[in-house]
């Protein structure tokens, strides 16, 4: 009797053992199917390579981070740079289509406008748009109403133009190079010319097909102004350099509108900083992955300030003076 209570016991354990073994790989699996599940995809999209776009970039990478998404671990990145080809960003909005990616993120308003051409259903957040109304990507910036939504930097152009009229004091005519193909480039330049005439300035407008102009334009407007003004341009960022040094060879100093194309040999901005930027878009991709926002009713995340940044070696190598008033409110940097 005493074995059969002892076999009967073991038998009972046995049981209960193997129903726990059961019950644990099924949570397992379970869990696993759930993980599976969870991994949702972002797609980027970049118009062309940059260090501003890249720093966009990384810093949509960040914010999503930031937020719990992480690529690898709960979200798969998806990540297309269209290197300044149209009919590339076009074919590349379907691949991130044909990817089911949740999100859409467009770096620059060529990819953004690019996705937008592509999809009318996947939410789409803009990073970085100079101008996204111009741009014909959303009607109102408080209440988008489709499926896009996201970062509006707009260029502080009043600011950059204050602190140019404090460094270059006797400047009577000031020349404003931009890509004739750009919508962000040509609504900056609007802006800015409007805001030079109002301050007495005398602007000459010199428009760029493609980077192969650069050379021969930034040559000219030397001859024919004081200082050059360039805005938020991807063409002439993508050459920036060879304008550098053109305008160097002409002693003539060039105002930025990007943070760090003035450590690339700009003389000044006041400019936005393109990673925050990009964490901020980010962020708002999140926002949609999780359900806490939609783009139809989640306004656009308008940046209209920026920070006042010199290259004290470039004013010494161009023999301009910075004065005090701005040295102690600017950030000194070196060029590199």
């Amino acid at each position: 009797m005493k074995n059969k209570g002892i076999i009967g016991s073991i038998i009972a354990l046995a049981v209960v053992l193997i129903g726990v073994f059961a019950y644990q790989m099924g949570s397992r699996q379970t869990s696993a199917t759930e993980t599976k599940e969870e991994m949702k995809t972002v797609g980027i999209l970049q118009f062309i390579s940059h260090p501003s776009l890249d720093q966009i970039k990384d810093g949509v990478i960040e914010g999503l981070k930031e937020e719990g998404y992480e690529d690898g671990k709960n979200i798969k990145i998806e990540f297309l740079n269209g290197q300044g080809d149209q009919s590339k960003l076009n074919s590349m909005s379907q691949q991130l289509l044909d990817k089911n990616s949740d999100v859409l993120v467009g770096v620059a308003t060529p990819a953004a406008k690019a996705l937008a051409n592509a999809t009318s259903d996947k939410p789409i957040i803009m990073s970085a748009i100079s101008d996204p109304i111009g741009a014909g990507l959303v009607k109102d910036l408080k209440h988008p109403g489709g499926n896009i939504t996201g970062v509006n930097n707009l260029t502080p152009v009043d600011q950059q133009l204050d602190m140019a009229k404090e460094l270059f004091p006797d400047a009577k005519t000031v020349g404003m190079i931009y890509s004739s193909s750009e919508e962000n480039s040509k609504s900056q330049i609007d802006r800015a010319e409007k805001r030079a005439k109002k301050d007495g300035l005398t602007v000459k407008k010199y428009a760029i097909s493609s980077s192969n102009d650069i050379a021969q334009i930034t040559q000219q407007a030397c001859q024919e102004t004081d200082y050059l003004y360039i805005p938020q341009d991807n063409t002439i960022a993508s050459a920036f350099q060879t304008m550098i040094n053109e305008s160097d060879k002409a002693k003539k100093p060039v105002f930025v509108s990007v943070d760090n194309m003035v450590k690339e040999g700009g003389i000044a901005t006041v400019g936005q900083n393109q990673f925050k930027l990009g964490v901020e878009s980010g962020k708002m991709a999140a926002n949609v992955l999780s359900g806490k926002s939609k783009p139809a009713t989640t306004p656009v995340n308008v940046i209209d300030y920026g920070d006042m940044i010199i290259n004290e070696e470039k004013a010494k190598e161009l023999g301009i003076t910075i004065p005090a008033s701005i040295k102690e409110k600017a950030e000194v940097v070196k060029g590199e």
